[in-house]
């Protein structure tokens, strides 16, 4: 038996995350609750801004 045989055959098989069958968390961990959405729109949206102070704004 070769090495890569041996050590494959000690290592722990990967999860099947692409069939579904991995699950991360179950319950419900304290703290702020955001959608991705909101956290999307908040940074374009801070980006625009940023934008609109940069070319509006000017630097003396």
């Amino acid at each position: 038996m070769s090495k890569r045989e041996k050590r494959r055959r000690d290592e722990a098989p990967m999860p099947a995350a692409s069939a579904g069958l991995l699950r991360f968390f179950e319950e419900d961990t304290p703290g702020i609750k955001l959608s991705p959405q909101l956290v999307v729109i908040s940074g374009v949206g801070l980006v625009a801004l940023a934008l609109i102070a940069y070319f509006l704004l000017p630097v003396t």
